[in-house]
């Protein structure tokens, strides 16, 4: 498996698909890392306070679109 430190320098956009799946389209540097002996190999994510705060705005939008495309029960609230 290759192994990569990818450090985000800017989030430029995010929208879902039909997959499930959330897209970002983001400015990143992107580089080889080693493996550490005797550490399972993981890729990093590196980013600022400030593009985690955007990340977690722009999952919140997304998420709250994919709740907004679920059917709504007709029965109202069970309990």
């Amino acid at each position: 498996m290759k192994i990569h430190q990818i450090e985000i320098q800017k989030f430029k956009a995010a929208t879902n698909n039909l997959h499930g799946q959330v897209l970002f389209k983001i400015d990143a540097l992107v580089s080889a890392r080693e493996p550490v002996d005797g550490i399972e190999p993981s890729s990093l994510l590196v980013m600022t306070e400030q593009n985690a705060r955007v990340l977690m705005a722009l999952l919140k939008t997304q998420i709250a679109e994919f709740d907004a495309k679920k059917p709504k029960s007709r029965h109202g609230r069970h309990g």
